[in-house]
């Protein structure tokens, strides 16, 4: 036998004789009933009840129609699961076997061949529980029950002397969005919801890897490898790190073992916009008597995050610097993709993380109404360069701090906190969602008519889960490792001043407080984590809220049950009255909603990065969506972009070039997010009429200022600009080019609201260039230019100026493509 035949079979032997392995029991055949029910029907593990009810069409599908109202019993029923499984003699002779639930949803009693073996309640738990002794060789049934949160969650909730808001929801350890939000149903579902197995194991098991960066130079990473090990015997061992080997004496029962490791010459991982993501995988195992035991193969990025408060004249700073070096933060907040997440696909997670990289996002909030996401999230997330600022699951409620529910949350801390720490895009954890608002601003304790003690009790409650029990339990899981923890987001309620002056601010004076968009121009905080206004989705999605044919009317009861915002037309209306005209027909109307979220979300973030260094970041709400929805989201449930995401994608560019009119001036500020610099910046302005007539050119220099991260030109008068001319039918064009003529970034300025602009009807042409290409062209200013059918374009939704043309991509072949520009809704 020769050297390479008799490795492979070496390897294939080692492979062979490993003592650890498991087997996935959500692959064996799963049936459910409801508890009043003798009949048992098929079931999907991982999965919901709703799912399993909607596969046998015993419900509707609740995202149709007005259908969600007609599935609210099933929250208050209680049901089971169960399954048989053969376990064979040799499976036996394993010394540990690990029945492990990665998710139950939520207060539920597992049984095995009749033996009660826990009972669980908390949704972002992992349940690992050793079974040998209860298996069987031959048929095995396993069975899971489930009580109705609801239930369960009211009988908690009558056991504090006073009324709790959102009660039940705070007293149940799941996704809170289940018991319904302003953009999402009430579905308050149950079932297995992660995937079930059976571990098995011998002589010992690395039980939890962290790799802790203790010292980062370009020509060292110096790592230490913390694992957890349960040994059944004391004895040597050797544990396996990339590769190289070390010799470690273990004793019976728990250990934690630390293995300093070191890579030459790293590659740093850059977050979007700043390089590559680089990260590196790092196969680990626990080995004796040269047979592996078990094995882990972890992966990694080298960087560094710091989150920087330092007073200042202005009040006090809130920035990330990453590898050294201050980030501005441009992205987004993130809600479950699906109102039953067990449906959300690898590929659904790789798009719209895709999607964010797309649009220049460098940070993803995970907000903590909803769930601690899947693994492929955080892989995405890593693969693209993006952060994640991670809250915990707590959102806009009171919650309560008994003993069991300080228990029940360290172990969710836990949980979460060592699968999740190893990830090089995980960069803080955040301990809730506007809790600390709610109990200071929301007047929930004049509402409930709390008394002087039941409100010192929401405080010291709030202060022992979120000042004591999370962040000791982050500190405790996660060895020496210098997590970032922020109590609240956001730390001070909007209407405080201070809101603005330091820490994370939620500014929703737009919408809530009907203010207009222009109000953003001066409710700019140190780092903006919300705000936000509603749009509708595209066509296409709307269209899927039926179940029939589509009757696409406003006044539909279909339409109307998709807005879950009380007064969110009324808001729609009064907004797009001011900037637009209200259109009677509903395709362009939908259009309008589109593009007068993409306007207030486009002088919103055009504010925050005319702030650089003052603010450092900026997080619109929200990305997705759970379900069909008219909702605040950039890209809709069924993954189109809005009209919305493509101005993301134009507002978040590395380099821009924005303006601001102020005192009769015009004043220019050159951005630049990216590490390079440019030299010997200049402003060319050209003024022109909507019908393509030039009417003045000017060109501004700042004073020899390189553009590093900002720069301010010298305002100029707006009648220097356009002497004698109507502002309603000139708008600008800017470019910003470097001493080589280098054009940097583009951009135009209106100097009215859509609703006055005197535009010329466009002579549109579009020439199909290829199956999956066209060519769009115009004589005159085509306004807001929007590419209509089921397919995905390169860019939409933009301005075509004046006698040029523009190549968009499509995703797929198309036959024909119509166009809608906002001339045929104003002169409609």
């Amino acid at each position: 036998m020769n050297k390479t035949l008799l490795f492979a079979f070496l390897l294939v032997q080692n492979i062979l004789s490993a003592q650890f392995s498991e087997r996935n029991l959500s692959l064996e055949k799963w049936q459910f009933k409801n508890t009043k029910d003798k009949n048992w029907l098929s079931a999907k593990v991982p999965g919901t009840v709703h799912l399993d009810l909607m596969d046998h069409k015993l419900i509707p599908d609740p995202f149709k129609d007005d259908n969600e109202k007609k599935v609210q019993w099933v929250e208050n029923e209680d049901w089971e699961y169960h399954t048989t499984f053969t376990v064979t003699s040799k499976e036996l002779d394993n010394q540990n076997i690990n029945l492990v639930f990665n998710g139950l949803d939520t207060f539920s009693e597992i049984y095995l061949n009749g033996k009660l073996l826990r009972k669980t309640d908390n949704m972002f738990r992992k349940w690992e529980i050793p079974v040998k002794e209860y298996l069987k060789s031959g048929d095995n049934l396993l069975q899971v029950n489930f009580k109705s949160a609801v239930t369960v969650g009211k009988g908690l909730a009558e056991k504090v002397p006073f009324t709790m808001p959102e009660s039940p929801r705070s007293f149940v350890r799941k996704a809170q969005y289940q018991f319904g939000w302003d953009w999402g149903p009430r579905l308050v579902t149950a079932g297995i919801w992660k995937e079930v197995k059976l571990n098995y194991w011998n002589t010992a098991t690395l039980t939890h890897v962290k790799i802790e960066q203790k010292n980062l130079t370009p020509q060292k990473a110096e790592l230490n490898v913390h694992a957890d090990i349960f040994a059944e015997k004391e004895g040597k061992y050797v544990i396996s790190i990339d590769h190289k080997k070390s010799n470690i004496q273990l004793k019976k029962g728990e250990n934690k073992i630390i293995i300093p490791f070191s890579l030459e010459n790293p590659k740093l991982w850059q977050p979007n916009g700043w390089g590559a993501p680089n990260l590196y995988s790092i196969p680990i195992s626990l080995q004796k008597d040269s047979k592996i035991l078990s094995d882990e193969d972890v992966k990694i990025g080298l960087r560094t995050i710091e989150l920087v408060q330092e007073k200042d004249e202005k009040g006090k700073s809130f920035y990330f610097k990453v590898n050294g070096k201050p980030l501005y933060i441009k992205g987004t907040n993130w809600i479950p993709g699906d109102s039953f997440s067990p449906r959300i696909s690898k590929e659904k997670y790789q798009k719209l993380i895709k999607d964010c990289k797309e649009a220049h996002m460098n940070m993803i909030r995970v907000w903590g109404g909803g769930i601690y996401e899947d693994d492929e999230f955080y892989k995405a997330c890593d693969e693209n360069g993006i952060l994640v600022w991670q809250d915990f699951m707590f959102a806009g409620s009171f919650y309560p701090s008994d003993e069991n529910f300080q228990k029940n949350v360290e172990m969710e801390v836990k949980d979460q906190v060592e699968r999740l720490q190893n990830h090089a895009s995980l960069a803080l954890w955040c301990g809730n969602n506007e809790i600390d608002e709610a109990i200071v601003n929301w007047g929930y304790q004049k509402q409930f008519k709390y008394s002087k003690e039941d409100s010192l009790q929401v405080w010291k409650d709030y202060r022992k889960i979120f000042h004591e029990v999370i962040p000791k339990a982050i500190k405790r899981y996660t060895a020496n490792f210098s997590s970032i923890y922020w109590p609240s987001s956001p730390s001070i309620g909007w209407g405080h001043k201070e809101s603005l002056t330091e820490g994370d601010s939620h500014y929703w004076g737009v919408w809530w407080g009907e203010q207009p968009f222009e109000m953003y121009n001066q409710k700019v905080g140190r780092f903006m984590s919300e705000y936000g206004f509603q749009g509708m989705p595209t066509i296409e999605t709307t269209k899927s809220m039926f179940s029939g044919n589509p009757d696409l009317n406003l006044q539909n009861t279909t339409i109307k049950a998709h807005e879950k915002h009380a007064r969110g037309w009324e808001i729609i209306n009064e907004y797009m009255q001011r900037d637009y005209k209200i259109p009677t027909d509903f395709v362009q109307y939908n259009y309008v909603s589109q593009l007068l979220q993409a306007r207030g979300m486009q002088i919103a973030i055009e504010a925050h990065r005319r702030s650089k260094a003052y603010n450092m970041g900026t997080l619109y709400w929200q990305l997705n969506d759970c379900w069909p929805v008219v909702s605040w989201s950039s890209i809709d449930y069924s993954g189109n972009w809005k009209a919305l995401h493509y101005q993301l994608k134009r507002s978040f560019e590395q380099q821009v070039l924005l303006t601001e009119e102020k005192d009769g001036a015009l004043h220019f500020y050159a951005v630049n997010d990216a590490l390079k610099k440019f030299n010997d910046v200049i402003v060319e302005i050209q003024a022109v009429k909507c019908n393509g007539e030039v009417v003045n050119e000017i060109t501004t220099v700042p004073d020899g200022k390189t553009l590093e991260e900002i720069v301010k030109f010298d305002p100029i008068k707006i009648d220097n600009i356009i002497p004698d001319s109507d502002k309603n039918e000139v708008f600008l064009k800017l470019t910003l080019k470097d001493g080589k003529g280098q054009v940097i970034a583009q951009n135009t300025h209106f100097f009215s609201k859509p609703k006055d602009l005197k535009l010329t009807k466009p002579t549109i042409t579009i020439q199909k260039i290829s199956s999956t290409q066209i060519q769009i062209s115009t004589d005159v200013l085509a306004k807001d230019v929007y590419l209509m059918g089921d397919h995905h374009f390169s860019d939409n939704f933009f301005d075509l100026l004046p006698n040029t043309s523009r190549i968009i991509q499509v995703t797929e072949p198309f036959e024909k493509v119509e166009v809608m520009t906002l001339w045929d809704v104003l002169n409609n």
